[in-house]
């Protein structure tokens, strides 16, 4: 038996989705255990594209459970739409393959349109959200008046909760940010609605892990966003409100940290983020646009063109060591195709001193200059590489080079989109 977590080892957007897709061969459930729809998960299987934001990967695999656990925030109008489109795709034709946890929090209107107010009040200072109500959302959480799903599914305990919600949202969103308020009528019934269409997905997911790991079947458990955008360990306050790390597999979930055995790291072979907050490696010029048209990088859930910069080997080296990965899986080596010279960070100068790790200080981290190395690029296409071996001289050495400096084995490498364009060495439910 083993259960595997996936977590992202940047600041997202690393191609978890794709790596989850290729696991979820080895697994029995796939759940997803932190964020809401701010994530996007991009697959091709069979040269079509499939794009998921609240959904596991594994929902392309005909016999696995999919289960998307307490830890997330839904939009039930997400939600309900996804499902719509795998079923119009000759996907998820048994509902039972699909739970959703009746202890998560369910994102309202009003969680979207304070995000949205908020960001464009913030002006120059903005956090660079989503506007999907994600924030809102978990702020209703912990501070213990958030919708529950149980509750959305009890008439007449959603309507007092909505009642009580709205007394204070609609005060914020008037007087704090200028926005219109919202009746009680424009969203009960519509959410009632949501309620009936969501119920036979319900579960107490907690108790259905339990007896699924008692029963000796595998688990993948797959994170959203990235480690460097957690909420406690990312460059706060530019991070997502959710534990993005290896520690909300098992808040987001309610399994032990002892039913875990592997923890995967996903990495692409140089760097994005979206939003604002600092980035030492940012490229500003040709060749950071040249990544960004190479992989494509423009947001799957907002469409934003990503900000990228040349492999970080602090940012996964922190990684590493918070959540102590043991394996690292390297996407989009392909995307390095066409570079005559590849430089890496090795580390950072602060007022011209080194550091050894990365500062926890965002005044610091805003100042930091990266020390780079260069590498010779391979000059070809590796799209048909299937073995390590098939690899160009030039890149195993990059490879290798990048797993000297974070410390930990790369376990798998894409060198495509395809779920077939990929190299694994090791597979971590072996």
């Amino acid at each position: 038996m083993a259960n595997v977590v996936v977590v992202g080892a940047q600041w997202g957007d690393e191609g978890k989705g794709k790596v989850v897709d290729i696991y979820t061969e080895h697994a029995d459930d796939v759940v997803r255990y932190q964020g809401g729809n701010n994530a996007g998960h991009t697959l091709v299987v069979a040269g079509e594209k499939t794009i998921l934001h609240l959904i596991p990967s594994g929902i392309l695999h005909e016999g696995k459970r999919c289960i998307i656990g307490n830890g997330v925030v839904l939009d039930p109008e997400v939600f309900i739409m996804e499902v719509t489109r795998l079923k119009e795709k000759g996907r998820l034709r048994n509902d039972s393959a699909l739970l959703v946890s009746e202890s998560l929090h369910v994102i309202m209107p009003y969680h979207k349109r304070i995000d949205l107010a908020r960001e464009a009040k913030s002006g120059e200072k903005k956090i660079g959200t989503t506007g999907r109500g994600i924030g809102p959302t978990y702020e209703d959480k912990i501070g213990r008046r958030g919708i529950r799903l149980m509750d959305l599914l009890d008439r007449e305990i959603f309507a007092r909760k909505l009642r009580e919600a709205l007394e204070e949202k609609n005060f914020i969103l008037e007087k704090l940010l200028g926005a219109d308020p919202f009746t009680f009528e424009e969203i009960y019934e519509q959410y009632c609605g949501y309620a009936d269409t969501l119920r036979k997905y319900v579960a107490d997911t907690t108790l259905v892990l339990h007896r699924d790991i008692a029963a000796g079947k595998k688990i993948l458990f797959e994170g959203a966003q990235g480690t460097l955008l957690d909420v406690d360990h990312g460059t706060y306050p530019y991070v997502t409100s959710s534990s993005t790390c290896v520690g909300g597999a098992c808040t987001g979930t309610g399994v032990s940290p002892r039913e875990i055995h592997e923890i995967i790291g996903i990495s692409k072979a140089y760097v994005t983020r979206v939003g604002s907050g600092p980035f030492p490696t940012e490229l500003l010029d040709a060749d950071g646009e040249k990544l960004r048209q190479a992989g494509n990088e423009f947001g799957s859930t907002t469409g934003r063109p990503r900000r990228c910069g040349w492999f970080d080997a602090m940012v996964v080296r922190f990684a590493v060591r918070v959540n102590g990965l043991t394996g690292v899986a390297l996407t989009k080596l392909d995307v390095l195709n066409d570079f005559d010279t590849i430089r890496i960070c090795t580390g950072y100068l602060y007022d011209g001193k080194p550091l050894e790790e990365l500062p926890s200080n965002l005044a610091v981290f805003e100042k930091c200059t990266p020390v780079y190395e260069e590498m010779p690029g391979w000059k070809s296409d590796i799209s048909s590489a299937r073995a390590f071996d098939e690899l160009p001289g030039a890149a195993r050495r990059y490879v290798k080079r990048l797993e000297e400096l974070i410390g930990c084995p790369i376990v798998l490498v894409s060198v495509g989109p395809g779920r077939d364009q990929t190299i694994t060495i090791r597979n971590p439910f072996a």
